[in-house]
């Protein structure tokens, strides 16, 4: 498959709520193999479609390959469409980065455990109890297709001090 750019805020597509998808063809299997590739390439652990500039309800998680030790490390992606949280059980604060946000942290309060419900590229449901860091990918991801960034966890000077610093940069490049 193919590796596709990264879009970064301040985009628009970031803060757009990502459409359901409602059929399953090749387009949706290029792009859901593509965000795979993207992923691992960026690297990373987990994807969501805007974040590859589509608008729709895809993420793609693989928290085990980046943490592997060089002979164990297999790729095993897990794909959900149209993802969502149906239950949340108990809470974590921990530092989260976001390939979208480059060189920002910001420590965020998340569920400790979710299930999360959705499709499999095949069109059969998917039903994932999740815990630890997988949760918190899967909730950061689902936040993506709900136009949610990781600046809405900052505090409004961190938010605005990463701004500037992005203007700055700006103007340097120009």
């Amino acid at each position: 498959m193919a590796v596709r750019p990264i879009v970064v805020v301040p985009h628009e597509v970031l803060n757009t709520k990502a459409r359901e998808i409602e059929e399953i063809d090749e387009y949706v299997r290029k792009l859901a193999y593509d965000m795979a590739d993207t992923m691992y390439q960026a690297p990373g652990i987990g994807l969501a479609a805007n974040q590859v500039g589509e608008p729709v309800r895809l993420v793609v998680v693989d928290v085990q390959y980046a943490y592997a030790e060089p002979k164990d490390k297999k790729k095993n992606p897990i794909i959900v469409l149209n993802p969502r949280i149906t239950t949340c059980e108990g809470e974590e604060i921990m530092e989260e980065g976001c390939l979208s946000v480059p060189d920002f942290n910001v420590e965020v309060a998340r569920s400790q455990c979710v299930r999360v419900e959705g499709v499999s590229l095949d069109g059969k449901p998917v039903k994932i109890e999740a815990e630890g860091l997988l949760a918190r990918v899967f909730q950061h991801e689902i936040d993506h297709l709900d136009g949610t960034t990781l600046l809405e966890h900052a505090s409004a000077l961190k938010r605005n001090l990463y701004r500037r610093r992005l203007k700055k940069k700006g103007r340097r490049a120009s």
